[in-house]
């Protein structure tokens, strides 16, 4: 393929990005715009112009599946010797050759999890943690890792960051520490480690960047808005002072800063780099005009929206569907109703998700959907190649490739083996035995797409093995099921996004404005999943016959349009969704909510602009009146709470809440949500429990 013909089919701001052959550029590529296919084009287009060299090029990428995506298009583009890893991969592969030469001895073996490592640490402080909260535990020690963060400076660290630890940071910091020095006696390293020393061994030992350096001269890190500071330490020891470098981002597609990635180098690029090329992608090829729209207003009610509003490119479709649902169970019953009369108007299952925030929310969209009998997949559970019945099939089909005959059909040869490990004509019900079938049926439909193309057997097994290395499993029939955060990356045909309420959608421990707007971006995301329908819904209460005090997501003020009659959705429901439901309505003139207006100190009058005076409602420095009881009350309480439901205390209700209904000893509904930050939500939750602690404290107050 020549040069000229890699550039042949670009739009104009793809074809500036292929032509940008020399860094440092940035790409600012919003969803759906082709990014993937801009950046591989500029590195086909350097390579095949002989301005790079092929072998010479590193493009960085954040999962196995997507380097495995850019490996491949690559190939096809011409320039196979493109090395496209992901940061773990290529520190790996260098730590690993140069640990003979500069360390000695055997490399460290990598671990896949904390948990095990942890696990003991806690035995070693005589700490017993339940499986979430380990998992919690685990997680701050990775957010220290990534910004580095030592276990000893930890707390404060946690403390400057506005983080709420799971445990308190002096027991972080000690089973963080804990934690290390066995990793280090175990000979062991994770993840963090690998990026650590790899950037270690190149600052210590000169020949060592020499050699790697020589070897890479040319940078590509795609998704560089979720980059985070051990990642930035890692890139910048690589480039050794050059500037040879190609980022591509969506600040607007930010959802990972709680892990300790940052949007701020992909946003502060041009001012690390004053020269540097930028180039905005904004013509979206995924989603219809309707999707699209939608998607911009939504970011236009940002607190500080970054501007990269996309243009469509596709034709009309349907607009999006907003419903309002009773309870949970209904809400879920309707959207399987849905799905159903999409997939019998002839949309592929494979081309629908249903999209939640957390993944508990999971459980009652498998129900309905095993009673409607619509097949499903959850995402974020076993990956395809490490499911058992995949694992066992290809384990015969490799034995079966040893011993092929060379005019052995490829397709009834696979059909045979694993119609004998459980592939049937039809398909069952649902639940685990309708999993296994469409694995294997995934497994039956790649073989015959192969054989089309002339494999045989052996072809065939390596295929799998080159898809499973990549992560690249084949199209399983099913819906998907997914949260937010695992569908990054992802598109289907039609997409529903449930329980979108305020407490869900954002999350109710997200208090600070940055979590706020973090949470819309993740809305954001789910929008743009869609590339023609696209429906959200919400259920006013959680289970039938319960508190219906819910309210729809706030981000979604102003956005459902006007408000249908009783008993019908916004707009028109995609086949086969329940007309039964209400629709959802506009709050305030406009679709808007009213504008708060100024919090007060009660006890000064000042003007209160932090949000930890406004829950307050006082200064900090002002005197605070409360019963000291009632607060350690409410605490004794939130830890039962907490427990019982296996989450962090502060998920409940942080220190500053329970310090202000402390202050304010609230004994009816709109005392309680006249404390910033609590919604009906925690209302619904925990409402007459507070008030209960405090009619008891105040008829304490009066007896005495």
């Amino acid at each position: 393929m020549e040069s000229d013909d890699i550039l042949a089919g670009l739009d104009p701001e793809q074809r500036a990005v292929a032509e940008a052959v020399r860094g440092p550029v940035c790409v600012l590529a919003g969803a759906g715009t082709g990014k993937t296919r801009a950046i591989t084009h500029r590195i086909a287009h350097a390579v095949r112009s002989g301005v790079v060299e092929a072998q010479s090029v590193l493009a960085v990428t954040f999962t196995t599946r997507a380097a495995g995506e850019l490996r491949q298009r690559l190939r096809l583009l011409g320039t196979p010797g493109v090395q496209a890893r992901t940061f773990h991969a290529a520190a790996l592969r260098q730590l690993t050759y140069f640990w003979p030469r500069v360390i000695g001895g055997d490399p460290p073996k990598v671990i896949e999890s904390k948990l095990p490592l942890l696990i003991d640490a806690c035995r070693s402080l005589r700490r017993n943690p339940d499986r979430s909260e380990l998992r919690d535990i685990a997680s701050e020690i990775e957010w220290a890792k990534v910004t580095q963060v030592g276990p000893e400076d930890y707390a404060e660290a946690a403390r400057k960051a506005g983080r709420t630890p799971p445990v308190p940071a002096e027991e972080i910091f000690r089973l963080y520490d804990a934690y290390e020095r066995l990793r280090r006696d175990r000979h062991l390293v994770d993840f963090e480690t690998i990026l650590e020393l790899t950037a270690a061994v190149m600052t210590e030992h000169q020949e060592v960047a020499t050699q790697i350096r020589r070897q890479y001269r040319h940078f590509v890190v795609d998704e560089y808005q979720d980059v985070n500071p051990l990642q930035k330490l890692l890139l910048d020891t690589w480039l050794g002072g050059r500037d040879d470098l190609c980022v591509v981002g969506d600040p607007n597609q930010t959802i990972y800063s709680f892990t300790g990635a940052t949007p701020r180098y992909l946003t502060g690029f041009p001012v690390e780099y004053p020269d540097a090329t930028v180039i905005r992608l904004v013509r979206d090829y995924r989603s219809t005009p309707q999707v699209v729209s939608l998607a911009n207003r939504l970011l236009d009610r940002a607190r500080t929206p970054h501007k990269l509003a996309l243009i469509a490119q596709r034709p009309d479709g349907p607009d999006p569907v907003f419903t309002e649902y009773d309870d949970e169970q209904i809400e879920a019953e309707g959207v399987a109703r849905a799905v159903r009369g999409l997939a019998d108007g002839g949309v592929p299952t494979r081309e629908i998700a249903v999209l939640f925030r957390v993944n508990a929310q999971s459980e009652v969209y498998e129900q309905a959907l095993t009673k409607a009998g619509v097949p499903y997949l959850l995402r974020g559970a076993d990956r395809f190649f490490e499911r058992p019945e995949v694992r066992h099939a290809v384990v015969l089909l490799r034995g079966a490739a040893r011993s092929a005959a060379q005019d052995d059909d490829l397709a009834p040869t696979v059909h045979h083996i694993l119609t004998g490990i459980g592939l049937t004509p039809e398909p069952p019900g649902g639940g685990k035995a309708r999993e296994k079938w469409e694995s294997l049926k995934a497994l039956a439909d790649l073989a015959e797409d192969l054989a089309t193309a002339g494999a045989d057997l052996p072809a065939f097994v390596a295929e799998l093995e080159r898809r499973a290395g990549e992560q690249h499993a084949p199209p399983v029939e099913g819906v998907t099921l997914a949260s937010l955060h695992a569908a990054k990356g992802l598109e289907w045909d039609a997409v529903f996004l449930v329980g979108v309420t305020d407490g869900m959608m954002p999350i109710v421990y997200a208090e600070t404005p940055d979590q706020i707007e973090e949470e819309r971006r993740l809305l954001y995301v789910g929008v743009t999943r869609a590339r023609a329908h696209l429906a959200l819904s919400w259920a006013l209460a959680r289970s039938p016959g319960g508190r219906r005090s819910r309210k729809p997501s706030r981000f979604l003020d102003g956005l459902t349009g006007r408000s249908a009659a009783p008993g019908r959705t916004s707009s028109s429901p995609p086949p086969g969704a329940s007309p039964s439901s209400r629709s959802s309505g506009s709050s305030g003139a406009g679709g808007r909510r009213p504008v708060a207006a100024p919090v007060s100190c009660r006890v000064c009058g000042k003007t209160l602009a932090v949000a930890t005076e406004q829950k307050l409602g006082r200064c900090v420095t002002c005197p605070a009146d409360y019963d000291e009881a009632l607060l350690e009350s409410l605490r004794t309480w939130r830890t039962a709470v907490a427990k019982e439901a296996k989450i962090p205390a502060y998920v409940v209700f942080t220190d500053v809440t329970l310090q202000a209904i402390a202050e304010r000893a609230p004994v009816c509904e709109q005392d309680l949500l006249a404390i910033t930050g609590i919604g009906r939500v925690k209302l619904e939750r925990y409402g007459e429990a507070v008030f209960a602690l405090c009619r008891a404290a105040a008829d304490q107050t009066e007896d005495a």
